[in-house]
């Protein structure tokens, strides 16, 4: 029995360790457990920044108790300017306790959530950390005019280096944060493309209402959107002024996803993925596959590469794309070159070449596009990829498996 008192625990330690290689952090968890800061969780959940926090690593929450949510509930706000204001309590570093008495110089500057939104203009998205003498840490807004008025109150629950949360003494105050934010529904989301280099996209849009209505049908229930930058649009526009009406539309419409994905969501669901063009027979739809922190999306026609955020606001996104995404639905790839025929058959060239016209008379039409394939429907490179991130996915939970098959052995 002394012997297998270890083994024992050694096999609950195994357990636990394949328990925590497949579940992360959950914010609503650790807060709930604070009922102190009940209203500041409520809100987490209300503006689905919670879904955010826990889909992140190395983070930290600046919480706020019920009395400081209070006066900053006093001010009215709609939701989603609280959302706004919330994001800015969310730094994209970890500060525990300790670090936060052990900050290079004495002071740190964080960005946060609010900045990766990509709505926060300038350094409005950073908080200034400053450790002043006598234990004492402040934390501001960073287009607060350097007032450091909110200070460390107490550490709440650390999981270095994962999560950290920790309270506060009152709101960072923010004129950016705290302005009112218009609802999905009011966003001009052509607006936005333009000021960030998808302009001519953003036109060709409006210029089709049946798209564009598409768009701002979709906006309030869930929305993702993959604008091209204007060079590599400008250069495609032949190409799209040679397609029909109802090719137009369904083209435009390709570039929408009918629900909101942050990129941390792409990056975790990789695959197939539906369009606002998607109509039953009608795919219109694309893959997407990351390769670390670089996300792509690809057809059996090219490939293109995610190479910005303009807007991450749920439950609207827009991103931009390196090049045009062309729908296998509307454009061919560029033929593979026929191999060179033997000499010996050179006199049966007129019968091979009647056969193939034939053979092509019989396939359906597709629309005229000389736009060659970036790569190859089979590319070995996304392959490895794939398998890659699944031997990534499976290695904690393998090493869990491994001890606990040790354990049995050794009870034998």
């Amino acid at each position: 029995m002394q012997r297998r008192h270890p083994l024992l625990l050694l096999l609950i330690f195994s357990v636990f360790l394949n328990f925590q290689t497949s579940n992360g952090h959950n914010i609503t968890r650790l807060l709930a457990k604070h009922p102190s800061l009940s209203t500041f969780n409520h809100y987490l959940t209300l503006t689905h920044l919670a879904q955010e926090i826990n889909r992140r690593t190395t983070i930290t929450v600046l919480a706020l108790d019920n009395a400081a949510m209070s006066s900053l509930l006093n001010k009215n706000p709609s939701i989603y300017t609280m959302k706004n204001i919330l994001s800015l309590h969310v730094l994209l570093d970890y500060f525990g306790a300790k670090k936060l008495h052990q900050i290079t110089n004495g002071t740190a500057l964080a960005a946060t959530m609010f900045q990766a939104t990509g709505v926060a203009p300038g350094v409005s998205g950073f908080v200034n950390i400053t450790d002043f003498k006598g234990g004492k840490v402040g934390f501001g807004a960073e287009d607060n005019g350097g007032d450091l008025d909110s200070f460390f109150v107490k550490s709440v629950e650390e999981l270095p280096y994962n999560i950290s949360v920790i309270q506060i003494s009152k709101a960072l105050p923010s004129a950016i944060a705290e302005a009112p934010t218009p609802g999905p529904s009011e966003l001009n989301i052509t607006g936005i493309m333009s000021a960030h280099g998808c302009k001519v996209f953003a036109d060709t849009l409006l210029a089709n209402p049946e798209a564009m209505g598409t768009y701002e049908d979709n906006l309030n229930g869930g929305l993702t959107v993959f604008c091209p930058l204007d060079d590599a649009f400008k250069a495609f526009l032949p190409k799209y002024k040679n397609l029909t009406a109802s090719g137009k539309e369904s083209f435009l419409e390709f570039f929408g996803v009918p629900v909101y994905q942050s990129l941390s969501m792409l990056k975790s669901n990789n695959g197939l993925m539906n369009t606002l063009a998607t109509d039953g027979a009608s795919k219109f739809d694309f893959t997407v596959q990351n390769d670390g922190e670089q996300v792509t999306l690809k057809t059996k026609i090219n490939t293109v590469k995610i190479t910005g955020t303009l807007l991450d606001e749920q439950p609207v996104a827009i991103y931009t794309i390196d090049k045009v995404l062309m729908p296998r639905e509307l454009f061919k790839a560029a033929p593979t070159p026929a191999p060179a025929p033997a000499p010996e058959e050179a006199a049966d060239a007129p019968k091979a070449s009647k056969s193939k016209s034939k053979s092509k008379s019989k396939s359906a039409p597709t629309p005229e596009s000389d736009a060659p394939a970036d790569s190859p429907d089979d590319d070995p490179a996304d392959q490895t990829a794939d398998n890659n991130a699944a031997s990534s996915f499976k290695g904690g939970r393998f090493v869990a498996v491994g001890l606990s098959f040790l354990v049995v052995f050794l009870l034998l």
